[in-house]
């Protein structure tokens, strides 16, 4: 074993997004086989990021990718899963990405293609698919723009544990190879599948070439560093899920107190409006007992109170 982890995000930019040759070739590789288009040139617009990870007050390590015709993509690893949604955290990701373009003088029909791709060690939608693309779509399923080249914002997620890992080698496709090396490049030459990838695939040999370079024990330290910005960042997500769950007991209290006070409240009008109808009743008896004595006829009384003969006969009688 060693300590190299693609799973592990400081490591996974690292190897892709280092300014250098040999990862920007392993991340033109990756963005080819995922996004299934030729990539011949990609600039990463924060690799500052790697270089500079200790001054973090987030570990959250993205790569922003930038490829010749000008799409940009938002290239991240997911490791876990949290209460906050993940699709709608990216899509929000997504929005905010496409809205940084300036647009300032030009027409909206300039504006580039936007992508955010993520990786997760989770599984997220209830399906066989390991690799998703969603677009902006009408209910029915029928796309916003009619041609597929104009419709510029999507996020693409791809589920790792969706791969068989016990599939055969040779019935992997490239993507699926290429997920079970992340998964388990930690083992290294320990695990057959990866011996038999690195000593006859091109692809994996450019990045097993990679991480040898995060396998020593400087780079062990390095990681298990950003492992702790990892679990501080874990402390305050939960302390904020902590204060959203007592701050929705509260709202949830206070909604049950109004829902008594407006149950209190009808039912105060219900005994009110009862009340009312009773001393309603007992004026209208009265005033037919004082007619009925003064010697009206029961049928002078029903035509002055609007009651018929019966009524009046059982007012005078209770």
């Amino acid at each position: 074993m060693r300590s190299a982890n693609l799973l592990n995000d400081f490591a996974f930019k690292y190897v892709f997004g280092e300014d250098c040759k040999e990862a920007n070739d392993a991340l033109k590789s990756l963005l080819t086989v995922f996004l299934k288009r030729k990539v011949n040139h990609v600039v990463v617009k924060n690799s500052e990021m790697v270089k500079d990870y200790t001054k973090m007050k987030s570990p959250r390590l993205d790569l922003l990718v930038e490829f010749d015709d000008q799409t940009t993509v938002d290239l991240e690893m997911q490791l876990r899963q949290t209460k906050d949604n993940l699709l709608n955290r990216f899509n929000y990701y997504l929005a905010r990405l496409h809205g940084s373009q300036d647009m300032e003088g030009k027409s909206y029909s300039q504006l580039k293609e936007t992508i955010v791709m993520v990786f997760f060690n989770l599984i997220i939608a209830d399906d066989d698919d390991i690799c998703s693309l969603y677009t902006m779509r009408k209910y029915s399923g029928i796309p916003l723009v009619k041609d597929e080249k104009e419709d510029r914002m999507k996020l693409m997620t791809i589920e790792m544990p969706k791969v068989d890992l016990n599939k055969p080698l040779e019935d992997m496709n490239e993507q699926e190879k290429m997920i079970y090396y992340f998964l388990n490049c930690h083992k290294g030459l320990d695990d057959s599948k990866i011996k038999v990838m690195i000593e006859s695939d091109g692809m994996i040999q450019m990045l097993e070439k990679r991480v040898e370079t995060i396998s020593d024990d400087r780079w062990k330290k390095i990681i298990e560093d950003f492992q702790k910005l990892h679990e501080n960042e874990e402390r305050i997500e939960l302390q904020l899920e902590l204060e959203e769950a007592q701050r929705q007991m509260k709202e949830a209290r206070k909604d049950k107190e109004e829902a008594r006070k407006d149950k209190e409240e009808a039912h105060k009008e219900k005994e009110e409006a009862r009340k009312a109808i009773l001393e309603a009743d007992k004026k209208v008896k009265q005033m037919v007992c004082k007619m009925y004595e003064d010697g009206f006829t029961l049928e002078q009384i029903s035509a002055y109170c609007s009651l018929n003969v019966d009524e009046i006969e059982l007012l005078i009688k209770s």
